[in-house]
């Protein structure tokens, strides 16, 4: 336990966690996303709404979903140590060197990003999964003989306001550029950023970091001209 707890507060440590926690986050983002897409099927919700009650009524789904806040959690608190502890080692910029020069842009503005992302999550939460798990006047549907809570509604009642179809693709745009470098470093901590697969995680980084930001944007906009 002193091993683990000696790794855990090391320098590599604190890089391992940030990385494990981050690649685990980067699948979670698919799953969500797959159920996610299920709203633009047109058959009134139907498809959404059993989706999302057996996703809510599912053992496995939901040890999932509680490792999904505790790793959110452990990502935010690593990622603010190392930030602490990588301005404490270097104050100021290496002489003669531009930090444009010798980064991207994402990756300056890291700190920046998760506090976008971290106040998308809050909204998001508060709008939609507060609502689906407290909401004591959410409409029911019924489907065959299952009568179950039309979350469906709520998702397209939230979607039919312009400022927060603005919001939502405008933070999703901000998962984007948080992916961009956070994919990329995850597996360069792993070490396997730095052999013959470096160029095929990086394609394939740039990739992820472009599609599921920009599949997520479209629900919203599709939505919202659908109910324009």
């Amino acid at each position: 336990m002193n091993n683990l707890t000696t790794l855990l507060k090391s320098s590599i440590g604190r890089k391992l966690m940030m990385a494990l926690t981050g690649i685990f986050l980067i699948l979670f983002l698919v799953i969500h996303l797959i159920g996610n897409l299920q709203l633009l099927i047109p058959d009134g919700g139907e498809s959404f709404n059993i989706y999302a009650h057996t996703m809510g009524n599912n053992p496995l789904i939901q040890i999932v979903s509680k490792l999904n806040f505790l790793f959110i959690i452990l990502h935010i608190i690593y990622a603010i140590w190392l930030g602490r502890v990588n301005k404490a080692a270097r104050p100021i910029g290496y002489a003669g060197k531009a930090a444009d020069a010798t980064s991207t842009l994402s990756s300056r503005n890291m700190g920046i990003l998760g506090t976008l992302i971290l106040v998308f999550l809050v909204v998001h939460l508060k709008g939609f999964w507060y609502e689906f798990k407290t909401g004591t006047d959410i409409a029911m549907a019924t489907y065959g003989t299952m009568t179950i809570p039309n979350v469906y509604l709520i998702i397209e009642a939230a979607f039919q306001e312009l400022w927060y179809v603005v919001f939502y693709v405008a933070m999703v745009g901000a998962v984007g550029f948080h992916l961009y470098h956070g994919f990329q470093s995850a597996f360069q901590t792993l070490g396997l950023g730095y052999n013959k697969y470096k160029k095929t995680i990086q394609t394939v980084g740039i990739l992820y970091a472009i599609l599921i930001p920009a599949l997520f944007a479209l629900i919203p906009i599709v939505m919202y001209i659908q109910n324009a």
